[in-house]
């Protein structure tokens, strides 16, 4: 069902519509029909390509999205753990989980951070 277009001379983006705008309320120009719905139907037709369409553009899709690398499937385990009961074993978990805070860590010092500092220079 076609709309009729109504311009506003107040809401004209650019000099070229508001003449336009105002051509059309003078009666000057007729103001143009839009058929909203024709008009999407006519994109949704230009909205895929002709190759698209045919295997040669499904083969041509498949390969732009196909990975690059080779991805393993990734194999699906199960742990059940074991319940003890046993407070010990929480024990011996906990003081595990505590100490691995400290591995890795260096000590840094002050020649060390200075070096760091002149390799981050840019060069002259």
């Amino acid at each position: 069902m076609p709309d009729e277009v109504k311009p506003n001379l107040n809401e004209a983006p650019t000099h070229d519509a508001q003449l336009a705008a105002e051509s059309i309320a003078s009666g000057d120009e007729k103001a143009p029909n839009v058929d909203f719905d024709a008009d999407y139907a006519t994109a949704q037709q230009f909205s895929v390509s002709d190759v698209d369409r045919t295997s040669e553009g499904a083969a041509a899709a498949e390969a732009a999205t196909a990975p690059k690398y080779q991805v393993s499937k990734p194999q699906e385990t199960k742990t059940q753990a074991q319940s003890t009961g046993n407070p010990d074993d929480y024990l011996e978990l906990a003081k595990e989980v505590g100490n691995s805070k400290t591995e890795g860590v260096t000590n840094v010092s002050d020649e060390l951070v200075k070096q760091a500092l002149e390799k981050g220079q840019p060069k002259k």
